[in-house]
């Protein structure tokens, strides 16, 4: 069994919405600069009159018997990198040698270790795997040792919701609670540059969600990369109290060490790296004691191969792995397969999930609270293209 065919799929449909899907943006690094604080700009597609329109980019890599694996949806400027650099790889080449691949993926990519061409790489990596469990007739998760459990327990992810209402946030708290998920994940908006009046606004929602939810059950927050050492250990101690699950990116990726200052200096757990690719670049962090879950994405660090290998890197230190959630299938197939001691959660990103999800003809999304072991062979990427308003195959020479 060689690869024939490596093709890029673009589909376009329209995702129906009641009012706007990004109803907020949450703080982002660019905050620091007045001229991009207050711009509401946001990612995935475009909202019209009848709904959000969004475009889809998915690798597709095809047998000589005809066996075909999927991996996606990725961003245009990554699907080009598939076509122009890493095509030609693929060409030929036993699709079953997945550790070959990988290597030759990442040895050519001399200038590109992180980025654009490492989602690309993950894409393919992931796509690889839907094509062998398609062709062992099995789920993923059992070509990676069988599940530990039956179902993972979802946390919310509550990005593009709402932060700067209470009575909002306190109504979405306790509806996502009642639909049985076992922990939620907040936004903040507010960064150092808006000030003292901002970080009142963060502790408020802390304040809100706590309130709203109870005790005993988890909140977490995300600073997404936007935050110094000075505002989270000022911000950590006024939340203390609220008791986190944990605080997530609070710094840019690079800055390792002000991650292990700040995991020395609070009581509140850190999380991150969901911005870090490789294994390499996570024992960084390892190595630096900088955090207490690391949240490789699958999609973005490597693809599901290096993912496993990063889990287990992270679990000799015993430290817990809760993959950043920017693709269900894969991930799920992740979850399945680990210890609940090092991956007791699977984020589910509730507005991307469903932009990212459209065209798939088996969306992964938790009941009561759980993500259930799929049956599908592969990841379970197969398509419904009768979503799609267009079907085209691109960047293929």
């Amino acid at each position: 069994m060689r690869i024939a065919e490596v093709r890029l799929r673009r589909l376009a449909g329209v995702l129906p919405t009641e009012g706007d899907l990004w109803e907020e943006r949450l703080v982002r690094p660019l905050d620091v600069y007045p001229e991009h604080r207050d711009v509401d700009d946001h990612e995935g597609g475009v909202l019209r009159s009848d709904g959000f329109h969004l475009v889809s980019h998915f690798v597709e890599i095809e047998t000589d018997d005809g066996l075909v694996g999927r991996g996606g949806p990725v961003p245009e400027q990554v699907a080009y990198v598939i076509a122009r650099d890493l095509r030609r790889l693929l060409l030929g080449a036993d699709p079953v040698a997945g550790e070959k691949l990988w290597d030759r993926m990442h040895r050519s990519q001399v200038h590109g270790r992180a980025g654009n061409t490492m989602l690309a790489i993950s894409a393919v990596d992931c796509a690889l795997w839907d094509l062998r469990g398609k062709w062992l007739g099995q789920p993923v998760y059992r070509l990676l040792g069988g599940p530990t459990r039956e179902s993972v327990p979802a946390y919310a992810s509550m990005l593009g919701f709402s932060v700067t209402d209470p009575a909002l946030v306190a109504a979405r708290a306790k509806e996502f609670k009642e639909l049985g998920y076992r922990a939620q994940k907040w936004f903040f908006r507010f960064g150092p540059s808006s000030g003292y009046e901002g970080l009142r606004r963060n502790v408020e929602l802390v304040r809100t969600v706590r309130e709203a939810v109870g005790e005993d059950y988890d909140i977490m927050f995300d600073c997404w990369q936007s935050m110094d050492v000075t505002y989270v250990t000022e911000l950590a101690s006024r939340i203390a109290e609220y008791r986190p699950r944990w605080l997530e990116e609070c710094v840019m990726p690079d800055r390792i060490d002000s991650y292990a200052l700040l995991r020395s200096r609070l009581s509140v757990p850190l999380a991150g790296a969901e911005h870090e690719y490789t294994r390499w670049g996570f024992r960084r962090f390892l190595d630096a004691g900088a955090l207490d879950v690391l949240q490789p994405d699958i999609y973005w660090c490597g693809g599901l191969s290096e993912t496993l290998k990063i889990a287990a890197l992270a679990t000799a230190h015993d430290l817990a792995v809760i993959p950043h959630g920017h693709s269900a299938p894969a991930t799920l197939h992740f979850s399945l397969t680990q210890s609940p001691a090092h991956t007791p959660y699977q984020e589910d990103l509730v507005k991307w999930n469903q932009v990212h999800q459209l065209f798939l003809a088996r969306p992964v999304n938790p009941v009561g609270g759980l993500l259930e072991a799929p049956a599908e062979v592969g990841l379970g990427m197969e398509l419904d293209t009768a979503r799609a308003l267009s079907d085209t195959v691109v960047f293929v020479e």
